[in-house]
């Protein structure tokens, strides 16, 4: 498949997100036809699987003689979907803050789930679609109901880039109550997408809070993917350089000075809990838990979503 990766000279267009957002789903929509996902097509949202007893007038020949299977057209009232992207804004997000190789600029997390979340409103919006766009740290700072309009949709990148230039440090988050508060004010089912990195739930107590309010979401009869969006090298890993570093949490200001052999096996095996009771609880609530390492491309955001999105519509 294509790759969707950012590259350092690209970093400087991001003051055009809307611009980068149909970069990555066009070069993504061109290695699908490449791909082993090739059953998903261009106009993938106007289209399902033929099914035995479907008029045949409905088929799409054009499509079968690309693909060599059988899709029907859908009708508009067939397809719409309702998609309510969830992004986490707190300070945590914007790590690694430092540059790359060669002092290059770096991704970081708030840069990937900015992009990936534009990225499926370009996809909505050729869907024809609505899309709504939750912002929270330590409170839901940005909350609007999904519409289909060009005008919305603007809207909403601009809103997504100006969380992106903002980089505030010491933002905390509070990701139960903001959850249960965004279901509260969801009225319709959804499909509802949340993109940040959990960092806040590190204990018992907090992932049961957590996912009270994703059982919140489902309650209400919403479909949920949760992209974890983690710098796996770093964050999981824990993979630096053999010397000492100063350790500074972005979200409290808090500092430890430690030399990373002395503690990274004790902190990979409490980062694996915290991830396997994240992916154990998904599986519990029928939750889609997405891993998504800031590292690779944008497929692992837009394939999930096309699966979950044909699901929806089997």
């Amino acid at each position: 498949m294509t790759q969707t990766l950012i590259t350092p000279q690209e970093l400087s267009q991001f003051d055009n997100l809307e611009l980068l957002a149909k970069q990555v789903v066009e070069g993504f929509i061109i290695g699908l036809h490449k791909s082993p996902f090739h059953g998903f097509s261009v106009e993938f949202a106007e289209h399902r699987l033929y099914n035995p007893g479907d008029s045949i007038k409905n088929i799409d020949w054009k499509v079968y003689a690309r693909t060599d299977r059988m899709y029907v057209k859908q009708f508009e009232e067939e397809t719409n979907l309702r998609c309510q992207i969830v992004l986490d804004t707190s300070s945590s997000m914007y790590f690694p803050e430092a540059a790359g190789e060669k002092g290059q600029p770096r991704v970081n997390k708030m840069h990937f789930s900015s992009l990936g979340a534009a990225s499926l409103m370009y996809m909505l919006k050729k869907q024809r679609d609505a899309v709504g766009l939750s912002l929270f740290s330590d409170d839901v700072e940005y909350h609007s109901k999904a519409k289909s309009t060009t005008v919305h949709h603007h809207l909403l990148t601009a809103r997504l880039q100006q969380s992106l230039d903002k980089k505030e440090r010491n933002k905390a988050t509070a990701a139960a109550r903001c959850l249960h508060q965004i279901a509260d004010n969801v009225h319709k089912r959804s499909l509802v997408i949340i993109f940040s990195d959990m960092l806040e739930n590190v204990d018992d107590k907090e992932q049961e809070a957590l996912f009270e309010a994703l059982q919140h979401l489902k309650y209400n009869k919403h479909e949920v993917i949760l992209f974890h969006v983690i710098d796996k090298k770093q964050e999981l890993d824990f993979e630096f350089e053999n010397r000492p570093y100063l350790f500074i949490d972005i979200e409290t200001g808090e500092q430890v000075r430690l030399h990373p052999s002395q503690v990274k096996q004790y902190y990979k095996e409490g980062m694996e809990k915290v991830v396997k009771g994240l992916k154990l609880k998904c599986g519990q609530y029928k939750i889609d838990f997405v891993a998504a390492d800031i590292n690779q491309d944008f497929s692992q955001i837009l394939v999930p979503y096309l699966v979950k999105r044909s699901r929806m519509y089997a």
